[in-house]
């Protein structure tokens, strides 16, 4: 994949506003997790107007600038699934140009995968007594990515009605 210098410059830009707006957190989970202030926003509409491969490229880089400003790290695969592959899954939403909403959830919706999968395998443990870790995951990380998501689709769709979705010379 070869980038020109502006997609690479846009894309920097759009990685450091999402690492300033995950900054600001609304709630904090104990074992990570935030709903911030909109976070996923720009990685999101870096997709929708750049393509998938594009924005899943800007999501893995997010995801590791995010893993050095909150690392949480209990296992090699786990740093693997909860930073690059779940926060690149955000760029799935570039599949979906045209409906953007529905790319936003997808693309959301591939970052729980990815956070889902990683509280199955290895935060079983803090799953309370006689509960089912994959329901613990669910329930963990659907409770803040929920919220995640609707802000993100909301903004979104304010952004469509806009035209900064349109390509600028």
């Amino acid at each position: 994949m070869k980038l020109q210098a502006r997609t690479i410059a846009e894309m920097s830009g759009v990685i450091a506003l999402s690492a300033v707006l995950s900054i600001v957190k609304v709630f904090s989970l104990p074992q990570g997790g935030s709903v911030t202030a909109g976070s996923m926003i720009p990685i999101l509409w870096f997709a929708l107007r750049k393509g998938a491969k594009v924005g899943c490229t800007a999501g893995a880089l997010y995801g590791i600038v995010q893993l050095v400003l909150e690392p949480y790290v209990y296992h090699p695969v786990q740093v693997l699934l909860d930073y690059p592959i779940a926060f690149g899954a955000l760029g799935l939403a570039g599949f979906f140009k045209r409906y953007r909403v529905v790319g936003a959830s997808v693309g959301v919706a591939g970052r729980f995968v990815a956070h889902f999968l990683s509280g199955i395998i290895f935060f079983a443990e803090y799953a309370p007594a006689g509960m089912s870790p994959i329901i613990y995951s669910a329930i963990y990380n659907g409770s803040y990515l929920a919220i995640e998501a609707i802000v993100s689709a909301v903004f979104i769709y304010l952004l469509g009605k806009t035209r900064v979705f349109e390509e600028h010379p």
